[in-house]
């Protein structure tokens, strides 16, 4: 295991509840935002989160790859749907998404057997 991510997770659990609270409206058009962007229309909230995941991946942000598998699981995402948009990224992003793309599949993974076992 390269990382545990639902320890990532909450080791940003602190950091982001100050920045909430430092500064709450910017934070509060931010969730406003990611509430709106992840609305069901044309695509399905799961289809939103993969595409997400993909661009965190391609953004390199560990953070956002955490928050994103773990989304793409309580989506209802499989494992084939996550190896295909991290194929996207590697077509777009090269080596770096590569290496970026094989934490996002760990990091689903991991979220993934969280739920197993929760179920």
């Amino acid at each position: 295991m390269h990382k545990n991510w639902p320890e990532v997770a909450a080791s940003l659990s602190g950091p982001l509840r100050e920045l909430r609270t430092g500064a709450p409206d910017i934070m509060k058009g931010f969730s406003m935002l990611a509430k709106a962007a992840l609305e069901a229309k044309a695509l399905d909230t799961k289809t939103k989160e993969l595409i997400a995941l993909a661009i965190a991946v391609t953004c390199r942000c560990d953070a956002c790859i955490t928050f994103h598998a773990e989304a793409a699981v309580r989506q209802g995402a499989t494992r084939e749907e996550v190896l295909e948009a991290m194929g996207m990224t590697v077509y777009l992003g090269g080596g770096p998404s590569v290496m970026y793309a094989a934490q996002a599949l760990e990091a689903y993974d991991q979220y993934a057997a969280k739920a197993q076992a929760a179920a």
